[in-house]
């Protein structure tokens, strides 16, 4: 809960940032109930050129539920600032009725009942609809960007290496992408799949490890609607230490803020009237590169997830946040004249799958790709009475489920379930099948291991990962939320420095405390060091649920979370 003051703040931001013509506009759509496609894709129309932004789809080419945050804490100087704003205060900021479509689709406020209501929401194929839409109506003013996370996510996705996702993306046409993800299918598969790619795929940010020379395609100018626009491609700078280096081992990774102002300074001199960067980074830390970079005119962001349905305007650079899983596409339009941005019009169109209707080609080529899996996907292997979900700082329901699965079939007295933010969700009496287990752990170092580890070892992983959460400069956090833990509870303080902020570490068998000095049994999967060994986080679950085919989870209240 963020105080008065600043709400006030922001929400005084928030109308400055909308203006006039956009003030209102989700709540008065809320207040009709009433959702047609024209109402969710119309937009009186701005200027001549038009950005359509998707990011962190995930691999996830059918409609889906995914239930946002309900605590997205931050830190330092963007504490209770958008994207760290949710559930009620969410709706409050954005003047968005309870009970709403509007409030459905960006909070977790009562997800389960709302998502009767509204249904599921995302799909490629109405995700195509959309652009189509936007380009017969824009001519040729569009420019669609891909801001990554996109190959990888799904079951389909893991069997074919992330083709599925190329075939499907390349019928869409995107203009460019960046990634992150991407890159934990090895170089060698990467190198394959982007030379085949009809579109750019840019990472300014990436370099030749042994050479240090850049190793792609750093930007990109394009002409669309009369206006020359830069698109500077920014792949996740933590890739190398979030995922397994020993995938990557020929790139290196960072956010080399000297290298985009060198290009911005590039772009401009050969006449971008538009610099658009394509961002991996995460919101704050574009938040925090937009103070420091100039010349930016629109960042669209990725890697953290965030939905929000205004940009977020620093300096004279348009912040944008369209969410993942397929869940919105961004459209801005630009007014440019006289060689530079004069105003812009925002609409984050959330994509209700039973509202829009599915373009009928995109339609079947998804079809066409699941095909050879469709009786494996569709394979039920249990049934939940819980809503499971992922998104969360601290915990999530499924990784409640899977370190549930942990614990049992490994014989382990901890158990350790990585802080990923993709993951989609399942309501209370739906089958879990084998597409659903694997919308959460589908990925290339699945390997569930099971060490010992002293008390000590333990606290040190906490307040490493709980750093990168939450270091007070955006340029030290690393994305992700915290590991999940089964078997312990302990204490945290984000507001504390590295070191400081893990406390009170029990073992909940026993309710002894965590000795350092004492040695535990772990579980745990996605370990990024190799030669890890063990069956497959997919395996394990599945096995536990053979035994234990109902899921029905009580409240987790092991974190305990204070200043």
């Amino acid at each position: 809960m963020f105080s008065r003051r600043e709400f006030l703040m922001a929400a005084v931001a928030a109308s400055a940032i909308a203006g006039p013509s956009f003030a209102g506009r989700w709540s008065r759509a809320a207040a009709q109930q009433s959702l047609t496609e024209d109402g969710l894709l119309g937009m009186d129309p701005v200027g001549t050129v038009t950005l359509v932004h998707i990011t962190d789809i995930h691999a996830q080419l059918k409609p889906l539920y995914f239930r946002e945050p309900s605590i997205n804490l931050g830190v330092g100087e963007v504490a209770g600032l958008p994207p760290h704003v949710t559930g009620a205060d969410f709706l409050k900021l954005y003047n968005i009725q309870p009970g709403t479509p509007e409030a459905y689709a960006l909070t977790s406020e009562d997800f389960v009942a709302l998502a009767g209501t509204y249904g599921k929401m995302g799909g490629l194929d109405r995700v195509a609809t959309i652009v189509k839409r936007i380009r017969a109506e824009r001519g040729d003013g569009v420019l669609l960007l891909d801001g990554g996370d996109t190959w990888q996510g799904s079951y389909t996705a893991q069997q074919t290496l992330g083709e599925d996702m190329i075939t499907v993306m390349n019928l869409l046409q995107p203009d460019a992408m960046t990634g992150h993800w991407e890159f934990t299918y090895g170089e060698e598969r990467v190198k394959e799949a982007i030379e085949s790619l009809p579109f750019a795929f840019l990472g300014s940010n990436i370099y030749d490890a042994e050479w240090d020379e850049p190793a792609f395609e750093a930007w990109k100018m394009f002409e669309r609607g009369g206006v020359k626009i830069a698109v500077i491609g920014q792949a996740f700078p933590y890739t190398p230490i979030a995922n397994p280096r020993w995938m990557m081992p020929g790139w290196s990774f960072g956010i080399r803020e000297e290298d985009i102002a060198k290009h911005v300074t590039e772009a401009r001199d050969e006449g971008a009237e538009v610099v658009v960067l394509l961002s991996h980074n995460g919101f704050d830390v574009d938040r925090k590169l937009a103070s420091r970079v100039p010349g930016i005119d629109v960042i669209l962001t990725g890697h953290t997830h965030d939905a929000l349905p205004e940009p977020v305007i620093v300096g004279s650079t348009l912040v944008i946040a369209s969410g993942s899983n397929g869940k919105f596409v961004s459209r801005i339009d630009l007014d440019v004249r006289e060689g530079k941005v004069q105003g812009y019009g925002y609409r984050l169109i959330p994509v209700f799958s039973d509202v829009i209707t599915p373009d009928a080609e995109m339609a079947a080529l998804i079809d066409q790709v699941r095909a050879p899996y469709a009786a494996e996907l569709a394979r039920e292997i249990g049934t939940t009475q819980s809503l499971l979900y992922r998104r969360g700082n601290f915990n999530g329901t499924f990784d409640d489920l899977i370190c549930q699965a942990l614990l049992s079939e490994r014989d382990a007295q901890i158990a350790l379930s990585p802080g990923f933010r993709w993951g989609t969700s399942l309501l209370p009496g739906q089958a879990i099948t084998v597409e659903d287990l694997h919308n959460a752990c589908a990925m290339t170092y699945p390997a569930a291991y099971r060490n010992a580890m002293s008390g000590q070892m333990l606290k040190d992983i906490l307040e490493d990962v709980a750093d990168n959460l939450f270091n007070p400069d955006p340029y030290y956090q690393q994305g992700g939320d915290m590991v999940r833990v089964g078997g312990m509870g302990y204490t945290i303080d984000p507001s504390k420095a590295i070191g400081e902020r893990i406390s009170g570490m029990t073992l909940l068998a026993t309710g002894e405390a965590i000795d350092p000095a004492k040695d535990y049994t772990v579980a745990g999967w996605a370990s990024v060091n190799e030669g890890t060994e063990g069956p497959a986080i997919w395996d394990v679950v599945e096995n536990h649920l053979k035994s234990n085919p109902v899921v029905e989870l009580t409240e987790n209240t092991s974190v305990r979370v204070i200043g």
